[in-house]
């Protein structure tokens, strides 16, 4: 019967897509269901005989396949419409027929109170009406928010949209100059902030007056003169709702967000997020299987994509009820999930060995959490999480906020990003292309086009810039817009996305992340992958993260490996035991010749290791207060770096 069903709705899917394709709900009248399903039962019949043969010939993920494209082919139709309806139909929209539908519905948990959709609805109205009475605000006016997890966040993005204003979400952990520099390239014109990000404000104040910015705090009283207070203000709006015609102009098209890049190689860039890729974004929840039955928790940066898009929004999308953390907290954890019966989890970067080096309970599998999404999961970690924490499907995904290609590991295989599917590569076209890792850019033939990599072979990634896969790129920064735009890459003339990342697919069509280019280096002829070496080095018993990185030294080609590593709580550095695991695990080449001992790993917003300042420092224990060691072939031993021997590295003396 199941499949006689599935039968029936891939029927009813093509006359939509039929409807969609000729603009009418008049072809084909749909045919009684009582023949419709006779006429299916013969064919489930023949579907029962050759679902042998189909798993056989397309894999044992036959199913997991048709299930995922399915979802995906039902969500394209959705934003199909939502682009053709006029006036366009928001996620606003979409958030104010929920809060019509179910009112009484929790919206978020947070310390303690919980907030229905109604509730939020009007707060976000409040908010609308005050900024508009003080700041003057008007559709299509840039709004910067430097505000923590909290739920205002949540309901002064919905009061902006209201009036049909973009928001640049400020990473609350940023200061001074990078400040300035990701205020400044949004175009804002007003700063929203908080209390607890007053003093990081006041530092940049007299910038900001002199530019003329409008900065309101979100508390009753601010006695520093250019900073608003405007919580009073909300609280005497009125709540009723405001009249659509102060989002008319409103598209597809239009930007909806700003959203910063990490910044791990510079000055954060604020890529510029549409309407269209908000529903993109979004969509991930539900592609995936979650329903409007599921609380999700949120506990990472709402400034950013993973917390802000596939989290808040894509909850918003589902109609269900989120759970909203301060910032995450591996201790505090699994008690959330237990105490909000959450269902849903998301993770990035580190979060999943936060969660794995906390001491082991009793009721480590007790909770309801049946799904984890995600992206930056390592094998190892991947596999002890789900071992510890119990049957959790991991839905790892690959992307960027700025990109036009993206993928969803949406079976339960550990260590991939994703699956190829002949549906997602015609809507999305994409390729690898062979990478020269000394030169850092494509390689060419000799008519000046790239060369795709082969099945197994380590490529770039790069996606075919469409009119269906755009690339918007970086608010007011048209040099690193252009810098990710790769032209004549098949075929004179074309253009595509340059992700700057480095992937393998496998016979079996899955994804594999390898590293992003700069962080895999060139020694003694041979690619080092980073990630591939962390990987290891966090095997050895006394260390707990390791940031490697290549480094120049005088007189050698490439770059000799180097790693920035923490030690467990109570370890110290075991030289003996490092070494053994990476002269085990590692070719001569791959092996860091130098460590470097850090009470902390310098990390972004979102977890990711930050390498630029390391490579500039070098290993010279000169300049470096932190305790360095050499890897010492003779004593089969990591050895304390001193400066002399650092002089006869330098001076050829030590081989390496």
């Amino acid at each position: 019967m199941q499949i006689v069903k599935l039968l029936y709705r891939l029927l009813m899917l093509f006359v939509d897509l039929r409807v969609l394709s000729v603009g009418t709900r008049e072809w084909p009248p749909r045919p009684p269901i009582d023949c419709m399903y006779m006429w299916l039962t013969a064919l489930a019949g023949l579907a029962i005989l050759s679902l042998s043969f189909l798993k056989t010939y397309f894999g044992p993920y036959f199913a997991q396949d048709c299930a995922f494209i399915w979802r995906s082919l039902k969500l394209g139709i959705r934003l199909t419409k939502y682009k053709k309806s006029k006036p366009f139909y928001s996620l606003l929209d979409h958030f104010l027929d929920g809060a019509k539908r179910h009112p009484d519905k929790v919206f978020v948990h947070f310390e303690g109170h919980q907030y229905s959709y109604a509730e939020v609805d009007k707060q976000s109205s409040k908010v609308a009406r005050a900024l508009q009475a003080e700041a003057k605000l008007k559709e299509g006016d840039t709004v910067a928010l430097f505000l923590p997890n909290e739920p205002v966040y949540m309901w002064t993005f919905l009061g902006l949209a209201k009036l049909g204003c973009p928001a640049a979400l400020l990473n609350f952990n940023i200061r001074s100059k990078s400040l300035l520099h990701c205020f400044s390239c949004c175009g804002a014109k007003v700063l929203i902030t908080s209390p607890e990000l007053q003093d990081a404000v006041e530092e940049v104040l007299p910038t900001l007056t002199e530019q003329g910015i409008s900065v309101y705090i979100l508390s009753d009283s601010c006695r520093v003169p250019g900073i608003e207070p405007l919580a009073g203000k909300i609280s005497n709006a009125s709540d009723e709702p405001l009249s659509k015609e102060l989002r008319a102009n409103v598209t597809v098209r239009s930007t909806a967000l700003y959203i910063y890049t990490s910044g791990t190689t510079g000055l954060p860039k604020a890529a510029v997020v549409t309407h269209e890729r908000v529903w993109a974004a979004c969509f991930i929840q539900a592609a995936v299987g979650v329903t409007a039955d599921d609380i999700f928790y949120i506990n990472l940066p709402l400034y950013h994509s993973a917390g802000f898009l596939i989290g808040m929004a894509g909850g918003i999308e589902r109609g269900m009820t989120m759970v909203l953390r301060r910032k995450f907290s591996a201790s505090q954890f699994w008690n959330d999930c237990r105490k909000y019966n959450v269902t849903v989890m998301q993770y990035i970067g580190e979060t999943l060995r936060y969660l794995c080096n906390t001491p082991k309970r009793d009721e480590d599998r007790q909770h309801r959490v049946r799904f984890a999404i995600g992206n930056g999961a390592r094998t190892d970690i991947w596999t002890e999480f789900l071992n510890r924490f119990g049957d959790i499907h991991v839905r790892e995904l690959y992307g960027a906020t700025e990109g036009n290609i993206g993928f969803i590991n949406y079976t339960n295989k550990v260590g991939v990003v994703g699956r190829i599917n002949y549906l997602h590569k015609f809507f999305f076209p994409h390729t690898l292309i062979k990478f020269d890792i000394e030169k850092e850019e494509p390689v060419r033939n000799s008519d000046g086009l790239c060369i795709e990599a082969s099945r197994g072979e380590t490529g770039l990634l790069v996606g075919k810039i469409t009119k269906r896969s755009p690339f918007v790129g970086y608010a007011a920064n048209k040099t690193q817009t252009d810098k990710k735009r790769l032209h004549d890459v098949l075929k004179k003339g074309d253009l595509y996305f340059n992700t700057g990342d480095l992937l393998q697919i496998d016979s079996e069509n899955f994804v594999y992340f390898m590293d992003r280019v700069g962080d895999t280096f060139r020694w003694k002829g041979e690619n080092v992958a980073t990630s591939e070496v962390g990987d290891i080095l966090t095997t050895a018993n006394s260390i707990l993260e390791a940031n490697v990185y290549g480094v120049k030294v005088e007189g050698h080609e490439g770059r000799i490996g180097m790693a920035a590593v923490t030690l467990k709580e109570g370890e110290d550095f075991d030289c003996a035991d490092a070494y053994k695991q990476v002269v085990t695990y590692l070719p001569a080449y791959a092996r860091p010749r130098f460590i470097r001992l850090q009470p902390c790993l310098e990390v972004t917003g979102t977890f990711k290791m930050k390498k630029v300042k390391l490579v500039e420092e070098g290993f010279n224990p000169v300049n470096i207060s932190d305790r360095l060691y050499f890897l010492d072939t003779e004593k089969k031993t990591y050895i304390p770096l001193t400066e002399e021997m650092y002089n006869a590295i330098m001076s050829l003396e030590i081989k390496l």
